[in-house]
């Protein structure tokens, strides 16, 4: 019960924590530094992917992005150009998905290695070990997000993690959103594409299949890495 709502109980607190992070709100009513190893890789994961739909409208917006990228690689796989929403995905559009998509990860996992190297940035991590690298990760992962929440054991009152987390949340928010906002009027500019029995349709389970691997897919090569030096690495060594 350490740092729970002692009102609604464990898994009450554990709701409350994936509904603030999966919705990006920020609000907090347990003290997200005292789940479990295991229990701290759930709000870590929706931010990293911040795809769900709710709170500033970021889960739209990424959605959207990740739609694009799997009507793109399924167009590859079947060598035909690209088409969603009646408009043609070629090159330009694809460029600002990238930069969308790549901004997230390194705007997470640049500044947590950079905090993990330097004195400035070890100072502040109140647990050593695993524990603390969860920590500084969580603390950019929310920065990035736009969500707000933290492991608060991380001293991070500190102008060094005062102004690092601040350059992350501004450039978290807006890369994604011009990038998308770039794609949306480049797509708007071009004529709309009749659907035909060769178009591949965005509506149906195949489609959705696809979305939801491209989600995990793109989520597992750029974050695992970080989820396995930091809670699961902790959850293996607990005795």
């Amino acid at each position: 019960m350490e740092g729970k709502e002692v009102r609604f109980g464990i898994a009450q607190s554990a709701l409350f924590t994936t509904v603030t992070t999966v919705a990006t709100t920020g609000s907090v009513n347990n003290m997200h530094d005292t789940l479990t190893p295991l229990g701290g890789i759930t709000p870590l994961a929706l931010m990293m992917l911040n795809c769900v739909f709710g709170g500033k409208g970021v889960g739209l917006v990424n959605m959207l992005m990740y739609a694009i990228l799997g009507v793109f690689l399924s167009g590859l796989m079947v060598g035909r150009t690209p088409e969603f929403l009646g408009r043609k995905i070629e090159a330009r559009e694809m460029k600002l998905i990238a930069i969308a998509i790549l901004a997230h990860p390194f705007l997470i996992l640049g500044p947590t290695a950079l905090a993990l190297v330097t004195d400035l940035g070890k100072s502040a991590i109140s647990n050593p070990g695993f524990h603390g690298i969860s920590q500084v990760l969580y603390q950019y992962t929310s920065s990035a997000a736009n969500n707000g929440s933290g492991f608060e054991g991380l001293g991070d009152n500190t102008p060094f993690w005062n102004i690092s987390a601040g350059i992350v949340m501004l450039f978290g928010r807006y890369i994604s959103m011009i990038a998308m906002l770039a794609v949306a009027g480049s797509l708007v500019r071009k004529q709309w594409v009749p659907e035909t029995t060769g178009t591949f349709r965005t509506d149906n389970g195949l489609f959705a299949g696809i979305l939801v691997g491209t989600v995990l897919i793109i989520g597992a090569l750029t974050f695992l890495p970080g989820i396995v030096l930091g809670p699961v690495a902790e959850q293996l060594t607990i005795r």
